[in-house]
Order: structure tokens, then sequence, then C-alpha cells
């Protein structure tokens, strides 16, 4: 089992209370009336059970607040998908773009 780790001492319950009621972010909301209760010496089962995850989230969510504190208990943004296409394809993409349609095909479609 790995070792516990401690909170940052320069909060505490009621002050996490306080952000989580007065943030408009539910997840972090809900992540800080987790740690609240640890705040409060309950478990970490207990905390676990009030943020609706497993002891490893609550771990998770420990280091985050640790290193970043309340704002490091918000959602970011996923990075995404990597781009497929280099910047000199979508460089030559967005010049047949912008050149516009093919004129011989423009005449055979329209039967001419």
């Amino acid at each position: 089992m790995r070792p516990r780790i401690e909170l940052r001492t320069d909060y505490d319950a009621a002050r996490l209370r306080a952000l989580a009621k007065a943030t408009r972010n539910a997840g972090q909301s809900r992540r800080l009336l987790a740690l609240a209760e640890i705040y409060d010496g309950g478990t970490r089962t207990k905390a676990a059970r009030v943020g609706g995850v497993g002891l490893q989230t609550v771990r998770d969510w420990v280091v985050r607040f640790n290193a970043g504190g309340p704002e490091g208990l918000v959602d970011g943004k996923a990075p995404g998908n990597v781009c497929k296409l280099s910047a000199h394809h979508r460089e030559a993409l967005l010049a047949l773009v912008e050149s516009g349609p093919i004129r011989p095909c423009m005449e055979w479609c329209a039967g001419g």
C-alpha cells in the first residue's frame, strides 16, 4: 500500500467549503467538498464517497490540489488529436480551396 499524501496546510475545511459554494464549476466544487471531508478528519474512503469516486481518484485530487491549490482541481481542456496534415500540406490545401472550382469540371458537369 502506498503512503498517504498529506494535504497542504494553508487551507482548511471551512475555506474549501466556501470555495466550493462560490465556484461555478461543478467538478471543482465536488472535488473541494471531498477534500474538505479529509480536512475535517474524515477518512479517504469517506471523501471518495462524498466525491462519488474511488480512492485512487481522491489521491489524484490531493496531488493536483497540493500542486495547484483550488485551481488545480478545475478540469483542463483535453489536448485533442494531433493534426494529420503538416504545415506544408495545410497551406497547399488552403491554396487549392481558395483558388475556387476547376473550370473544365464545371463545364463538363453543366453538360457543356
